[in-house]
């Protein structure tokens, strides 16, 4: 079996709005109230695939999820015409755009059973994510439904999952057996510590991890107050690589310790808070972004372009590239929509290490499938969505239009009741 890294994005969906509902999200939160522009987001997102597929990569795709979130609403009885301002907004939520927060994957070289486990995330911190898990898990079930993968249930309530947004994995290549870290937050000053340690230990469990290759370590609280409400806005694992911010981790000097034990050759790239601070690392996601293998050898990382416009963020950056380190170039994509929601290019994705022959092909893509995508992303997504506009039933109409039309265009009817 030819296992290989495959990063599915999620399709930018036509209701991709600026409400502000993630306290702890700053981007999120300052640009509350904006107008958007879903067309130009799906579009941006595609972008990003094809320069993915540009650099040899193999790529994938979940769709977005149906909104209004009809039948959300109407598990709090009532419907959308008449809800509430804010559950309108919660309904509407195109968050599930950030493929991290779908679920976690453990490849199967980790695991007892050597099959590969995918756990959709409950995201139950947040109200407008907490209903995204149904949609998701019909996605995986059917992407993923070779006997080569076990998908799970999500956790349940209270404990809190968002998914690979929380966890790394280092290994020597992507097809061996690596070691696989749980990052969890217990306080974030004024912001909720999204990941709970009682989730990933529930995650380990049911993928069948062996404890001698698992760690669980508490996420910087300091970060989480920084705005870093997820640890891939501070760390992005890659094989043996490890890059992160000083301030990542709460105990960092234990952690590398115990990495070290598990993994004598990992290979830890920190920039230090006296170069790059917390807040520069979260305006710019210099972290949130992919650090790639190339099929050519060597690593890359594709980063924002918000990475570029910040002095002491791009200057580090040149001065690692032409450094003896194990990253040596730099992708850039402009993925300013998305960004403005709090979200970079590692957000929107998700890592699965996988034979490709084992996954639906509904799923894959290739140059010309994303075309197709992009002439139905033309042709319906709104052009705009300002803040006030979410209660106009021909915006609403427009939006469910769309979701069906690009479902029918990739033959994933299966999807419309989920």
């Amino acid at each position: 079996m030819a296992l290989m890294e495959i990063n599915f994005d999620g399709i930018i969906g036509p209701s991709h709005n600026y409400a502000g509902l993630s306290p702890g999200n700053i981007a999120a939160t300052t640009n509350r109230g904006n107008p958007s522009s879903p067309r130009a987001a799906a579009l941006e997102g595609l972008d990003k695939m094809r320069a993915n597929l540009a650099l040899g990569l193999t790529q994938g795709i979940f769709l977005p999820q149906p909104r209004p979130d009809h039948r959300w609403l109407a598990s709090l009885a009532t419907r959308y015409a008449e809800a509430p301002a804010h559950l309108q907004a919660q309904s509407l939520s195109a968050s599930a755009m950030w493929a991290a927060n779908a679920a976690t994957v453990s490849p199967a070289p980790d695991t007892f059973d050597g099959r590969c486990h995918l756990t959709p995330a409950n995201l139950v911190t947040m109200p407008h994510r907490s209903h995204e898990w149904p949609f998701t898990l019909a996605q995986l079930r059917l992407a993923f439904a070779n006997p080569a993968f076990s998908v799970h249930e999500p956790v349940p309530a209270p404990f809190g999952d968002e998914g690979a947004a929380n966890h790394l994995r280092l290994c020597p290549q992507h097809g061996r057996p690596g070691l696989e870290i749980f990052v969890y937050g217990i306080s974030g000053g004024p912001y909720p510590a999204r990941q709970h340690r009682e989730a990933s230990e529930a995650i380990a469990r049911a993928h069948r991890l062996d404890p001698a290759n698992t760690l669980f370590v508490q996420q910087s609280e300091a970060a989480i107050a920084a705005g870093a409400f997820h640890n891939d806005v501070v760390a992005v694992a890659n094989e043996n690589v490890l890059f992160a911010h000083e301030n990542a981790f709460e105990d960092r000097d234990r952690f590398y310790r115990d990495l070290r034990v598990i993994m004598p050759d990992v290979q830890v790239v920190e920039v230090p808070a006296s170069r790059v601070s917390l807040e520069a690392a979260v305006a710019s996601y210099l972290f949130n972004a992919q650090l790639v293998t190339l099929p050519e050898g060597g690593m890359a990382l594709v980063l924002p372009a918000e990475a570029r416009e910040i002095p002491d963020v791009w200057q580090w950056l040149q001065e690692m590239v032409v450094g003896n380190g194990p990253i040596r170039r730099l992708e850039v994509v402009d993925v300013r929509q998305s960004m403005a929601n709090g979200g970079g290019p590692a957000c929107l994705r998700l890592r699965v290490v996988a034979d490709p022959v084992t996954i639906d092909p509904r799923f894959l893509v290739d140059a010309a499938k994303l075309d197709r995508i992009g002439e139905v992303v033309e042709a319906h997504w709104p052009e705009a969505i300002a803040h006030d506009a979410i209660a106009d039933p021909e915006l609403i109409a427009r939006i469910e239009t769309a979701h069906r039309a690009l479902v029918e265009a990739l033959d994933l009817v299966e999807l419309i009741d989920s």
